[in-house]
């Protein structure tokens, strides 16, 4: 096995993508496929439509735990 295959089962993927698809997205976040689906529909994670695939931008990772950070530390201090 090639050291790129061996990096890409490891689930973190290439750090330089700016679009990611939902099972990258799912991975990145250690969630099930499912799950990660059902917050794109909800809107609680961005994603884009790319012709006809769906794409998370990168960088709504961060801003999707930074909110679920905020969330629990409001509901810890209530």
């Amino acid at each position: 096995m090639a050291v790129n295959e061996l990096h890409d089962l490891s689930g973190a993927g290439d750090p330089t993508l700016l679009l990611l698809t939902v099972e990258e997205t799912a991975r990145r976040l250690g969630i099930g496929r499912t799950t990660c689906y059902s917050l794109i529909s909800s809107g609680e994670i961005e994603s884009v439509t790319v012709g006809r695939l769906r794409k998370v931008p990168a960088d709504a990772l961060p801003a999707y735990v930074a909110r679920l950070r905020r969330t629990t530390h409001t509901i810890v201090a209530a």
